[in-house]
């Protein structure tokens, strides 16, 4: 499978991320699209990008994907498959439910 320049510039970001967040280096094995919904709406739907963690004392896997800010930029959020994060679903599951927790209104759009 060939990937884009474009695809390949935003893994490149992710793994970074990764690397900043988490003190960890990562190599991508995947993608996996990915829908989260709340109260019958959509909050999120996109595509998470997989990666191996290499030497984590406590993951194996990070799931991270970009996401629309609130005005309107995008950033890069990358979550740690530690349980009961085990899957990319999960990991949106998470940030989705944590964001609501923070303000509910923003997820609704």
């Amino acid at each position: 499978m060939t990937i884009s320049s474009a695809h390949r510039d935003e893994i490149q970001q992710l793994r970074q991320t990764i690397r900043e967040l988490h003190g960890r280096d990562s190599i991508h094995t995947g993608s996996e699209p990915v829908s989260e919904w709340f109260q019958g709406r959509p909050v999120w739907d996109g595509t998470v990008e997989i990666f191996k963690l290499i030497n984590h004392p406590q993951a194996k896997f990070a799931y991270a994907w970009r996401r629309e800010t609130d005005n309107g930029s995008r950033t890069c959020v990358a979550v740690l498959g530690i349980d009961p994060i085990k899957n990319p679903a999960d990991a949106v599951h998470a940030v989705a439910a944590q964001a609501r927790k923070q303000s509910p209104d923003d997820l609704a759009r």
